[in-house]
């Protein structure tokens, strides 16, 4: 092979030689012609191997599929150009969005407030879906593009876009998702819990006339501050029902402050069992809402959480 490119190259030269007497040997051995005969060389040699490249397989006669030894040399093709990539069913269903979204990306679109509520499913369950560790990144893009793809008109939705969205809607039971409506044990006691900073109080609440023990001990021993008493027993000061229910209540951790707080959660919560028609009074007065706030934490540096020392000029 080596024998017949070097004779090839010489014929060149020759005919090189030949039409360009005056230019010399150096018009013959340039880069430029010796690569390019070369390459003319190695085109023509790979066009003489395709002409006796093996015929393509037909495996729709069963002739060749019995021939187990040509089996064996035949390579699987993919189904997907996906497969070469670490998650192929996530890169072929986010592809497939992508082509939808661009498809229809001109229609008429709606108000993100007006577009129909959808439950979107889950990232555990989009795993499930696809089988792929798909990572939260990944999956809010998808959510991105479905959200972009909802808000197009419903009159002019198309059929394809409609089961691309179903397919990633959560699928709920409407009688499943009701809320578990909450009701007393059969002592007629309703069970609250509440918090307060590091504070939790669990409360029973029973019909009564307006008797009131916390950790086995009167109001008045638990909290000796006016303040914390009354805030404890809000709930039922607000509704008017101090004389109507007696309280037993476990309180534990934090402060007094903190307790009572947790307290007034509690009361509240378990005053709904009995009556939930009281909730917008309850919720007026300040006794459903869960109080988020904490002593901010001492920072470097500073005397308190802000405070910082006064400055010195010298």
């Amino acid at each position: 092979m080596n024998s017949v490119r070097i004779r090839a190259c010489f014929n060149n030269i020759a005919v090189s030689w030949s039409r360009h007497p005056g230019r010399g040997i150096n018009s013959a051995w340039t880069h430029r012609s010796i690569l390019h005969q070369t390459r003319c060389q190695s085109f023509s040699q790979s066009a003489a191997r395709t002409g006796i490249a093996a015929p393509e397989i037909d495996f729709s006669t069963n002739e060749q599929i019995r021939d187990v030894s040509l089996l064996e040399r035949v390579r699987v093709i993919p189904a997907s150009p996906s497969y070469f990539t670490a998650k192929p069913d996530f890169t072929d269903s986010f592809l497939s969005l992508q082509n939808i979204y661009r498809k229809y990306q001109t229609l008429p679109t709606v108000q993100p407030g007006h577009a129909p509520r959808v439950s979107w499913k889950s990232l555990a369950q989009y795993r499930l879906l696809v089988g792929e560790p798909v990572k939260a990144a990944k999956y809010h893009k998808v959510l991105q593009i479905l959200g972009r793809l909802n808000q197009i008109h419903p009159s002019l939705m198309p059929e394809e876009v409609r089961r691309e969205i179903d397919s990633y809607k959560r699928l709920l039971n409407a009688h499943e998702n009701m809320p578990r409506e909450r009701t007393g044990d059969g002592f007629g006691r309703a069970i609250g819990v509440g918090r307060r900073k590091s504070s939790s109080a669990r409360v029973w609440l029973v019909e009564g006339d307006g008797q009131v023990l916390v950790n086995g001990k009167s109001l008045t021993e638990t909290f000796p501050r006016l303040h914390d008493r009354e805030s404890a027993l809000w709930a039922l000061k607000a509704t008017q029902r101090l004389d109507k229910y007696n309280v037993w209540a476990l309180v534990s951790g934090g402060g007094l402050t903190g307790q009572a707080g947790a307290l007034t959660l509690g009361v509240a919560k378990a005053l709904l069992i009995h009556e939930p028609a009281l909730k917008p009074a309850l919720r007026r007065a300040g006794c459903i809402t869960r109080d988020p706030r904490r002593v901010e934490r001492k920072k470097p540096g500073k005397v308190k959480a802000r405070k910082m020392p006064a400055w010195v000029k010298r």
